[in-house]
């Protein structure tokens, strides 16, 4: 049976691309978002929510485990970021930052690995094998620590300790866990950031240029080949960094 991934915040932006592209492999595509999508497609199935919100990420993964009895592959990319000096950023802009970028990766995390072991444990068990695959999405502006995002660079950089503690919590269950820290790429999440601000990121990177969805998918594509079972707990940021 073809692999099944499950990639939110799929409307537009990277989360759309990745669709397309592993629709293209030949995958099942589940995708989500606060709003309805209009890809269509005969492997592509999307559900309206807020991935902070419980009993509605708790319901999306039951409905994929009844229609395809497994999912292979979780890509946690749907996030939001706010660019403001610490002093003048309204709590509200914190909870909700937090909310979609750490919470909603959380709740995903959780409710797909337990279909991820139960699989394991009925197929797999004893083996040496790790099948299944997660890859969370954090950001070069948490080793860049650039002023004005604090906040959303702290969302990302609880993500990358949640993503070396589960790889250990996960890795007897033949689950690698893994992520990818983009430089910035030319979607809405960036389209309000000051152009001053977007210079002193990239001319802060080894490779001075933007990323593109290109080098997203090719660093993905490693992390969850399944000849690549081995790796877990890592992170690779696209750009690379000047100490």
């Amino acid at each position: 049976m073809m692999r099944v991934v499950v990639i939110t915040g799929t409307r537009k932006g990277i989360g759309r691309n990745l669709s397309e592209y592993y629709l293209n492999c030949g995958y099942i595509v589940c995708g989500c978002s606060r709003s309805k999508s209009d890809l269509v497609h005969e492997n592509y199935r999307h559900f309206c929510l807020d991935i902070s919100d419980e009993s509605a990420v708790i319901d999306m993964i039951l409905a994929i485990k009844l229609e395809f009895g497994k999912i292979d592959i979780l890509l946690n990319n749907a996030g939001i970021a706010s660019m403001n000096h610490v002093i003048t950023t309204p709590y509200k802009s914190v909870k909700n930052i937090f909310e979609t970028n750490f919470f909603g990766s959380f709740l995903f995390i959780r409710e797909v690995s337990k279909v991820m072991i139960n699989l394991y444990r009925k197929q797999y068990k004893n083996s040496n094998l790790s099948p299944f695959r997660i890859v969370n999405f954090a950001t070069i502006a948490v080793p860049l620590q650039l002023e004005g995002e604090a906040i959303y660079a702290a969302s990302k950089a609880a993500i990358i300790n949640f993503t070396k503690v589960c790889a250990k919590e996960l890795a007897s269950f033949g689950i690698t866990i893994n992520a990818i820290g983009p430089t910035p790429i030319k979607t809405d999440l960036i389209k309000n950031v000051p152009k001053d601000k977007i210079e002193l990121l990239l001319n802060a990177q080894s490779i001075k240029r933007f990323g593109t969805f290109d080098d997203i998918c090719r660093v993905i594509d490693f992390f969850i080949d399944s000849k690549n079972d081995f790796i877990t707990g890592q992170v690779i940021y696209l750009g690379g960094i000047n100490d």
